[in-house]
């Protein structure tokens, strides 16, 4: 059953709300469908910057008074910034909704820019953007998707790059506040003990302007090919993905798309965790994932290792791939994900903030808040033989993508 309610204000506001009311509280997010593959290779990391400014102060309130006067009432204020969307959002209790929903209002309509708080933010982005080059986990999915994309705006990391960051003009912030956020729709949505016809009266109080169309996007052209990556780096382990671009949400395939991803990877009983980490003992970390955007999505696997167990890991995978080419899984593993995809969706749908990006995230890509119900019979009628059919075009080895992360001392004395 789907408990969704969907309203589009005249000024082109669209809200969508769940009343749940055997919970006190309510997760609201204000979406907006702009990110870092909207930007031109001069500006990368705007996006990621704007949302840290937005919380610098308005004409209404000081970076502390937003802070005070949502944490004073036992509530919280956060944001985040993707490829493809940006999102503020709050959560309380439900008797709180409405100062939760002005201040948000506020913020992402009269932000101050202040020149000030924009220098010391490049600072504090420069800090996290460090942070990630030293971490290795983190970084070599950015360098993935670097290569992966070349040439396409989708592989710019969604922090930017240290050089840009630290010239941001406040100019520049105008410009993109103006173009991208101000006069554009805004989907907002919520999720918790709230009342959809007060959600209304909200966004006509605290918005007044008629409001542009949600932004729509053109597909990616893409073709995969082989390329491979090495990042040196002081380090005493080796990080590697090997993968590809594959379906998007746009596609049907991304159903049986995850539940393969499951299989071959997702989980200690996968079949790389059980073959590679339990059985030969030569990785802590390995998994696979899919990370899905509108019209594309990136496969790969993931693992950690020491630097003479690299190839012999390569390998296992690879033998992995072709069993799943040349060998349908079984109606008893098939089951097996099937089930634990479910379970995990369910046991998701706990927490009110995980239910509003769920249904906020359908309907952006998909135009309509998808039920539960419709989900899992997606993946109950998935069969081995399209599980075999993704195989085929997921695992052919040739134009794959590798990425690898690794000591240079190490590279050194084996290229001697």
């Amino acid at each position: 059953m789907n408990n969704f309610k969907i309203t589009k204000l005249q000024n082109n506001v669209t809200l969508i709300s769940e009343n749940l009311p055997y919970v006190q509280s309510f997760s609201l997010g204000f979406w907006f469908n702009v990110g870092t593959r909207d930007e031109s290779f001069e500006e990368n990391g705007i996006s990621h910057f704007y949302e840290h400014m937005l919380f610098k102060g308005t004409i209404n309130r000081s970076s502390k008074k937003i802070s005070e006067e949502i944490e004073s009432l036992g509530g919280y204020l956060n944001a985040f910034t993707s490829k493809e969307q940006i999102c503020f959002y709050g959560r309380g209790l439900a008797k709180n909704v409405e100062k939760t929903f002005e201040v948000i209002s506020d913020m992402i309509q009269n932000p101050l820019f202040k020149e000030t708080d924009i220098k010391k933010e490049s600072r504090v982005v420069i800090d996290e953007l460090n942070d990630i080059n030293d971490n290795p986990e983190d970084l070599i999915f950015d360098k993935f998707e670097e290569v992966l994309y070349k040439g396409k705006s989708l592989a710019q990391p969604i922090i930017g790059r240290e050089e840009v960051i630290k010239n941001f003009s406040r100019q520049q912030l105008i410009e993109f506040h103006e173009n991208k956020i101000k006069f554009n729709q805004p989907l907002i949505v919520a999720s918790g003990n709230i009342d959809h016809d007060f959600l209304c009266s909200l966004a006509e109080k605290y918005f007044k302007k008629n409001l542009n169309p949600l932004h729509v996007r053109e597909n990616l052209i893409l073709n995969n090919s082989s390329t491979e990556l090495i990042v040196d780096k002081e380090i005493q382990q080796v990080y590697c993905i090997v993968g590809k671009a594959s379906y998007g949400y746009n596609d049907e395939r991304r159903i049986p798309l995850n539940l393969l991803s499951n299989i071959i990877g997702d989980g200690s009983s996968s079949r790389i965790f059980q073959q590679i980490r339990e059985k030969h003992g030569i990785a802590y970390q390995i998994n696979s994932f899919v990370n899905s955007y509108y019209d594309t999505s990136v496969f790969g696997i993931y693992f950690s290792t020491s630097e003479k167990q690299l190839d012999k890991v390569l390998r296992l995978i690879s033998t992995e791939f072709k069993k799943l080419i040349d060998t349908n899984v079984s109606k008893k593993e098939l089951m097996r994900v099937k089930e634990y995809i479910k379970g995990s969706i369910t046991l998701g749908l706990e927490n009110t903030t995980n239910r509003m990006i769920r249904a906020a995230n359908s309907y952006l890509y998909f135009g309509r808040v998808i039920s539960i119900d419709e989900i899992i019979s997606q993946i109950d009628i998935v069969n081995e033989e399209q599980i075999q059919q993704i195989s085929s075009e997921l695992f052919d080895e040739k134009n794959m993508t590798k990425v690898i992360i690794k000591s240079n001392s190490k590279l050194i004395k084996k290229a001697a």
